[in-house]
Order: C-alpha cells, then structure tokens, then sequence
C-alpha cells in the first residue's frame, strides 16, 4: 500500500533524510539532548550510562560531555569524570555523596571561603561536624584526625594567601588513618603536578579525589561556569556519581563546546600566565612598601620547598604555578591609600575568579578569612594578583603607575 503523504509540520519533525556519518573537524561535535531516542523497547531495556557505555537520558551524558570528561581525566591523570555546574557545585556534591550525620569533615583554615562556608552553614545543618586546621602542620591535622573523621580537604597552595602545604605528608597522615582525601585542584589544573601520582613513580600515593573549577583555566575566557570531579578509584566514582544523579545536576552542551574548543590551548596559556606573573612578582617584591610576597615558586614564600617537590620538574624543569600571587602591602599605609591603588590601575581589572585573558586585582582582609590567625602571613594588607594574556610590559608600567600615585613612591625598577 502506497505510503500517505504527511503534512509538512510532521515532515518537519520526523524527516527521513540522514547526513552520512563519516564527518571529522578539528572541535567535537555539539549534542543537545533531553529526551534520547531509543530503537526498541529491548535497546531501551538494556542501555546503560553509568558505565558510558550508552545515552538514556541527556542529563546522564551525551556524546559531547563524555568526550570532555575522558579528555579530563587525561588532564588530571584519573579514571572517571563527573561535570557539574561549577566549582563550588563539585565541592558540595563531594561532600553530599561522601558525607552522613555524625561524620566529620577537616578543612585547611586557607581553604577556599565558600568551602568553608558550605560546611559551616549546610552541613552542619545535617548533622555533619567540621573543623579548621593549619594545613602548614602536618601534626596539627594528625591530632585533629578522629574516628568521626570521614573526610579531608586539601588545597595547594591556600587560597589568597597562597601557602604551599606539603601536600605528600598530608596525604599519608590520612591514608594511614584510612581518611578519604579531596583536592582542590584548581591552581594546579592538572599541569603543575599530577594529584594521582603524587611521588611520580606511576601512583603509589595519591588522592582519592580531586575537585576543579573550570572555570578557571580548561575555561581560559572568563565566560564560562563549570566544575569536575575526578577519581581514579571505581567504587567512590559511583558513589559520587550516584549522589549526582539523585541531585539532578547537570551542564549545558554549549559550556562543554566552549571547556572542549579551550582545552588545546590550555598548557599555553598556563605557562605564559606563570612566566608573566613570576616577572610582575619580583618586580612588586622589590618595592619597599611590599613586607612580604606570597607566591610559592619564590625562595622564603611559605612552603617554596615543598612546592619545589611538587611542582618544580614540570614545565621541563622550570617548574609550574598557576599566574596568581598575593604580596602583603606595609601596615603603615592605610586602607584608603590601598584601595586608590587597586582603582588607579588600568589594565588590572577588580574582579574575582582568575585563569581568563584580563588580569585582576583584589584586596583582601585576611584576618576576617582564618578562624586560626593568619599564620605564615606577615602583619599589613594583603592584595592578589590573577594575571592574564596582556603584555607583560604593559602591566609592569600599570602596576608603576598606580603605585605612584597611591603611595607617593618612586616605583623601584
């Protein structure tokens, strides 16, 4: 029997046309996807996503996010991917899968804020404890580690403050009180140091799980909002998974299109942020009103050996750090006099986040930061640098200027 024809706003959705399949570009293709079609009852039966081994439904994966988690995992050196909105979303959804009442999560008091404002704000609603301890002492973390204690974050280096904790020992002290471990591993990004082969010998120590802002540098534009987390070990992906699931979180495609085209050109960018900002530090760290510089890659900063370990063989040698520093500005100027600084500038934006094009400028008060004092942090006020894609000259001439005329000083070359 002869086919009846259709009205053209059925053709329009159910076309019979296929584009052939044999089509390669240099950027992965884009799938959007809620519903996903199936073949037969028996195929829908029988897919299965968790082991990405098929699509059933676009908030459980789609061509385009697997490619970018597997090309995740290659970055970081894991075995499984989760992608969530943001970083602090793969903070939280870290702490909801891997956390119950009565538990007990330890937080490096320079932690990122939001972290530690998740665990004092909702967790602690949930029955979950927390506490603060000094991430520059391994032994302080061994005397707060309690039976209670089901999870600890680790961050190299700290938040503003940019402390390099050893992050070797750390990472023992919890194995051998069989105590899950999370990085941030945001500045490092998978380039500076490998968080699942810490020692370099093909990963007898490392992490059990690493958390990424994305939007930092994978991201490169300062345009997007995303976060990962990574595992190496089958059993805690699913358990984390399974709670990102449950959560309904997921990402849209055209954020993973822009993480994916970025990617490339991610080690580039990262190095030329790093050799920029090392010039922009040693050029402020030689003006007399700066007490201290908080960059880790330079001799006397807090936890430079430890950095060293970590860090100094990638890059062929020359080391890696993300291009963000912090240097403490004398007390005797005033905060007006700083915060004419951060506004005299011109090409340093006042912004937060880092890892974009533009270079940023944040003051900060420490002391509202740490529940512990502020450590390894020299008395005055402490501003941070995020550096971008500019001409280092050009923001060697910015950071002179501004300097002269927020404190009256001859910018010491």
């Amino acid at each position: 029997m002869k086919e009846q024809a259709r009205h053209i706003t059925t053709e329009l959705v159910h076309h019979s046309y296929q584009p052939p399949q044999a089509f390669a570009a240099p950027q992965p293709a884009v799938h959007k996807a809620s519903t996903v079609i199936f073949d037969s009852v028996q195929d829908m039966r029988t897919r299965r996503w968790l082991d990405k081994s098929g699509y059933t439904y676009g908030l459980h994966g789609t061509p385009t996010t697997y490619q970018l988690e597997e090309r995740l995992c290659s970055l970081e050196g894991g075995k499984q991917c989760l992608l969530v909105p943001s970083g602090l979303c793969a903070i939280s959804t870290v702490a909801l899968g891997l956390l119950s009442a009565g538990d007990e999560v330890l937080i490096p008091d320079n932690a990122y804020g939001p972290n530690k404002d998740f665990a004092e704000h909702e967790l602690a609603r949930w029955g979950i404890r927390h506490a603060w301890y000094n991430p520059m002492d391994v032994a302080d973390l061994q005397a707060r580690i309690s039976p209670a204690t089901k999870l600890v974050w680790l961050e190299a280096p700290g938040s503003v403050s940019m402390e390099f904790p050893d992050l070797i020992a750390l990472v023992q002290a919890c194995q051998a009180r069989g105590v899950t471990t999370v990085l941030d591993n945001t500045w490092g990004a998978g380039l500076a140091f490998q968080p699942f082969d810490l020692l370099a010998d093909g990963g007898s120590l490392a992490v059990d799980v690493s958390a990424h802002a994305l939007t930092k540098y994978p991201s490169g534009g300062g345009d997007v909002l995303m976060g990962s987390i990574t595992t190496v070990n089958q059993a805690l992906h699913m358990r984390i998974k399974l709670t990102h699931m449950r959560l309904g979180i997921g990402i849209g495609a055209n954020d993973a299109e822009a993480v994916l085209r970025a990617l490339p050109s991610m080690a580039l960018r990262y190095h030329a942020q790093d050799q920029s900002a090392r010039q922009l530090a040693a050029a402020l760290q030689r003006q007399s009103g700066v007490v201290q510089l908080l960059h880790p890659a330079f001799e006397g900063a807090p936890g430079h050996a430890c950095w060293q370990q970590l860090c100094g063989a990638a890059n062929q040698g020359q080391g890696a750090a993300a291009g963000i520093f912090s240097v403490v500005i004398d007390a005797r100027f005033e905060q007006a006099a700083i915060d004419r600084f951060c506004d005299s500038l011109q090409l340093f934006k006042l912004g937060y986040s880092w890892g974009g094009p533009m270079s940023l400028v944040m003051p900060y008060d420490i002391d509202s930061m740490r529940a512990n004092g502020r450590g390894c942090v020299q008395a005055g006020t402490v501003v941070r640098f995020c550096i971008g894609l500019e001409d280092t000259q050009d923001l060697l001439q910015d950071l002179a200027q501004a300097w002269e005329q927020a404190f009256g000083q001859a910018w010491q070359h």
